[in-house]
């Protein structure tokens, strides 16, 4: 049985990992600050209550799940920062915003792939995925949202500097885009329903090869300039 871990699982783009992978029989680690939500979605799903900047508590389930084989492991827990705008503006920027949208967008994937890359090293897919965005891109940047764009930039640095050091693990690491999703933090005007974003990336995933080790990827798998 194959097995995937996602952040974030209890709303929005991870709920819907979650339902995805448990449809396609997967054994699932879903975790988040309020996995209440996840009761009653039919699989094989293992709920952990888990607040990804608490390191000592990632620390703690990557011991729990010691002897687990994870197969993909799915940073998707982040933030856009209040209101999306405020404080992220040039001339009202806020330093306790930005450590913030840091903290959880950039430091917090990279503390989950330090204490997961052993799990994930040991299975047969091997894939470390981190939800990233087109807003991180320097090529396509357009301005504003600064603390965002900064946070998403970083983790995209981050999961390059990954696809180098854990390639002699054979590990592939992505940095994957979702779209302009209708989530809580892409509001209802977006382009793109959730069911148009994850269904997709769950697709792109599945396909990746040793060779795709490094990129970064749109939700259907066209590749993005950094």
């Amino acid at each position: 049985m194959s097995t995937v871990l996602i952040t974030g699982a209890a709303r929005g783009l991870g709920l819907e990992f979650t339902k995805q992978y448990a449809a396609k029989g997967w054994k699932i680690h879903a975790c988040a600050r309020n996995p209440e939500s996840l009761i009653g979605i039919e699989g094989d799903i293992h709920p952990h209550k888990l607040e990804v900047t608490d390191y000592d508590a990632v620390k703690a389930l990557a011991k729990e799940l010691s002897a687990e084989a994870i197969d993909v492991l799915i940073c998707n827990a982040g933030v856009g920062g209040e209101g999306s705008h405020a404080g992220q503006a040039f001339g009202s920027f806020d330093p306790v915003l930005w450590r913030h949208v840091f903290e959880v967008n950039s430091f917090a994937p990279l503390m989950m792939a330090e204490a997961f890359a052993e799990h994930v090293a040991r299975s047969t897919e091997r894939k470390l995925i981190a939800i990233s965005s087109i807003l991180g891109s320097l090529a396509s940047n357009n301005g504003g949202r600064y603390a965002y764009r900064a946070s998403k930039t970083a983790l995209n640095m981050e999961w390059s500097c990954l696809a180098k050091d854990l390639a002699p693990r054979g590990i592939i690491c992505i940095a994957l885009h979702p779209g302009w999703v209708q989530t809580d933090m892409g509001g209802s005007t977006a382009s793109l329903t959730i069911d148009q974003s994850v269904p997709p990336m769950v697709k792109t995933i599945a396909a990746l090869k040793p060779s795709d080790n490094g990129r970064f990827l749109q939700y259907d798998g066209t590749e993005l300039a950094w």
